[in-house]
């Protein structure tokens, strides 16, 4: 497949959630798409492609494109076999990859301050496969004398993302006591990071990305409740959560550190939005009702 642009082009390589939001963020003529299924909600050019797909043919990329890759793994292996298959499709090679990874990679880190230079300890498969995912393409970039970002984003909320069907429900939350500090970004601040990064001149290499407000979940959880106008959730202590959820939803909520975002906020001066969540709250509380 050959995807026709007169570079230089961004390329959005996934384009679901945060991967559309980027897209339609960028002027048009600038961007194009590349998603695992055909889309409908933009009037942008997406390119469906079946990473999956056992045997499938080559992707000729513009010429010296920057390429977001927003892609999760597929959950049936601790590696991104998805990424891989990618890898193994293109026919040229991009000037700069920028890779939405997760903070997870860094696993429990108990409350602890955590900088980009800290050790990875991944505790779950899903953060094994981004971790995986990371290593392919910190080698293969590192073949092709191509740039690399990782972006290790925390939690991304937003318009959709704030579990209210959960809150309706009346979802039970970990207790305060049992919960630890927390890291977090607004849809709309992870696209400025992701255009940031993609923006020639940045430097290459890995940045945590979170907002900087280390409230817990438990906070954020009430805190949007109210906001809502829901009933508070009823507490459960971390003893019952790990009786009755299952293992990957405890591990989620209860592995703690506080992200060191300075060097995203020096390297990349990305002016966010919403460093404030409860700010972040209202605002994708205000788009879900327009």
């Amino acid at each position: 497949m050959t995807i026709p642009a007169d570079p230089p082009i961004s390329v959005i390589v996934g384009t679901g959630y945060t991967g559309l939001r980027v897209l339609n963020e960028m002027p048009a003529g600038d961007a194009l798409g590349i998603n695992r299924s055909p889309i409908e909600s933009t009037d942008r050019e997406v390119f469906a492609v079946d990473f999956d797909a056992p045997s499938g043919e080559g992707i000729d990329l513009p010429g010296a494109c920057t390429l977001l890759y927003t892609v999760p793994p597929s959950a049936d292996s601790t590696e991104d076999r998805r990424l891989a298959s990618f890898l193994d499709r293109i026919r040229s090679t991009p000037r700069r990859i920028v890779y939405l990874s997760t903070s997870g990679v860094y696993g429990d880190r108990q409350g602890d301050v955590t900088l980009e230079t800290d050790p990875t300890n991944p505790s779950t498969d899903r953060a094994r496969r981004r971790l995986d995912s990371e290593q392919k393409l910190e080698r293969w970039c590192g073949t092709a004398n191509s740039e690399l970002i990782v972006l290790r984003v925390s939690g991304i909320y937003g318009p959709g993302r704030l579990d209210l069907e959960r809150l309706r429900e009346g979802a039970p939350i970990i207790c305060e006591r049992d919960t630890g500090p927390g890291n977090r970004i607004h849809v709309d601040d992870l696209v400025l990071c992701c255009i940031a990064a993609m923006t020639e001149g940045a430097p290459p290499g890995v940045y945590n990305v979170a907002d900087g407000d280390h409230r817990s979940n438990y906070w954020f959880t009430r805190t949007t409740a109210e906001l809502a106008g829901l009933p508070l959730p009823p507490e459960i202590s971390l003893r019952e959560a790990k009786q009755s959820w299952s293992k990957k939803r405890v591990s989620f909520l209860t592995e703690s550190r506080q992200l060191d975002t300075q060097k995203m906020r020096d390297a990349l001066n990305v002016p966010l939005r919403y460093e404030n969540a409860e700010d972040g709250i209202r605002a994708s509380l205000a788009e879900e009702q327009a």
